[in-house]
């Protein structure tokens, strides 16, 4: 009896030591979090719940494995196989199990000492306290009902020299009634608007002239603030305007909104000027029912840039989005290939040094599901074209670029020739 009772114990003793060791929260769950999850998942953010203690997190133990099992979260559509972004925060099949392992074993909490702190966020905003904040003038009234055109403010930075932009982001009032908002510059001089009063909220004609000198940032459902490394920034001249384009939605409440932008100033001169390429087609018609559907636009580089990141902008019935460089050897590249979500417009920042050469050609190529099986369709027997609502769509993708801090804003793209005049 003596060799197996030893080979019983021995194999206990085995069995035992092979044991995985117990994931805890501080330990194992929380630097996940800190890294993938708290810039959304803290007070004040879009996410309905935070997850920076234990107390807060433990509660959804079981909603976050859900979540990261069927990759509903984090959100993040880019196929993985199609460019590398620096901003990637999906999870590793390590980081899924782990957190899945933790919440099927009871979500235990372990030991406060293995916790390291949390990340230190600049209260109310995402990125480093601003230099200027810049709010709409009066609190806009939204009805409970109805559709809500496109709504304008012009508000004067009070700037008396140049500065450099770095980091800038959009803050909603409201994130129950405000679907989107944009940032444009208006420098001085501009004839864009110059009909209507500065401080007051107005809904424009269709027969104002000129358009934005710029576009600063933006806000719509999973966007980021708009972020810089050193040497990088976006001039915005002395004595210009910020002129808010605000996009409401009546939710079956009537509210009020004050939305608000903040700015961080560069430190030193920049060696290079960011600019936003819109890469945009107008002119489309989507067919009932159809599943699949292609709008394409291409632009043609005037001069070297750095590619910094593509921004894929659609409404409902948005699908997938796609970008492509064809370069001057007619060496083609794919730069990106995401799905699309109305409910998570996110933006995918290249790695520093994507370097896109003169002459190459950018084509966009968005995709629209117009079929009843689009769960968020509003007519699948209506034809749709370009337009402001939702029910309408948009074809854009905004391309983010960085050049030479003395390439001329005119020179980013190559003008079409000339057509031959008419014998």
């Amino acid at each position: 009896m003596v060799r197996p009772l030893l080979a019983f114990a021995l194999l206990t003793a085995s069995a035992f030591a092979a044991k995985p060791a117990a994931v805890t929260f501080h330990k194992d769950v929380l630097p996940i979090l800190q890294t993938k999850c708290q810039g959304c998942h803290r007070p004040g953010e879009a996410a309905p719940m935070a997850f920076l203690t234990y107390q807060q997190t433990r509660p959804f133990a079981k909603a976050i494995r859900e979540a990261v099992a069927t990759k509903r979260m984090p959100p993040w559509f880019a196929d993985p196989h199609v460019g590398k972004f620096t901003n990637d925060w999906s999870l590793s099949p390590a980081e899924v199990q782990t957190l899945s392992a933790w919440a099927e074993s009871g979500a235990p909490e372990g030991n406060a000492k293995d916790a390291k702190p949390n990340p230190t966020f600049a209260t109310g905003w995402r990125i480093p306290e601003p230099d200027l904040v810049i709010q709409l003038p009066e609190p806009y009234q939204v009805p409970a009902s109805g559709t809500i055109d496109y709504v304008y403010t012009i508000v004067p930075t009070g700037l008396t020299e140049d500065r450099w932009i770095q980091f800038a982001e959009p803050r909603p009032g409201n994130r129950a009634l405000v679907h989107h908002v944009i940032a444009f510059i208006r420098e001085p001089g501009s004839p864009w608007f110059a009909e209507y009063p500065v401080n007051k909220s107005f809904i424009p004609n269709k027969t104002t002239k000129g358009g934005p000198s710029g576009y600063i940032t933006g806000y719509a459902p999973g966007s980021m603030p708009y972020t810089l490394r050193p040497g990088q920034a976006a001039l915005l001249k002395a004595g210009s305007d910020i002129v808010f384009q605000m996009h409401y939605t009546a939710n079956g409440t009537p509210g009020t909104d004050q939305s608000k932008i903040g700015l961080v100033f560069a430190k030193e001169p920049p060696k290079q000027a960011v600019h936003t390429l819109w890469l945009q087609n107008s002119k489309f018609v989507i067919p009932p029912g159809a599943d699949n559907y292609p709008v394409a636009t291409t632009v043609t580089l005037g001069t070297d840039v750095e590619l910094l990141d593509s921004t894929p902008h659609m409404h409902v019935r948005g699908k997938a989005a796609t970008l492509k460089a064809v370069y001057p050897t007619g060496e083609e590249e794919k730069l990106l290939s995401a799905r699309y979500d109305f409910s998570w417009q996110l933006s995918y920042q290249y790695a520093p040094g994507k370097i896109v050469p003169k002459g190459t050609r950018l084509e966009a190529v968005s995709f629209y599901d117009n079929s009843p099986n689009n769960k968020h369709n509003p007519d699948p027997k209506a034809e749709v074209r370009w337009g402001d609502q939702s029910w309408e769509e948009m074809m854009l993708n905004f391309v983010r670029v960085a050049v030479d801090v003395n390439v001329k804003p005119g020179s980013l793209l190559q003008r079409p020739a000339p057509k031959p005049a008419a014998e």
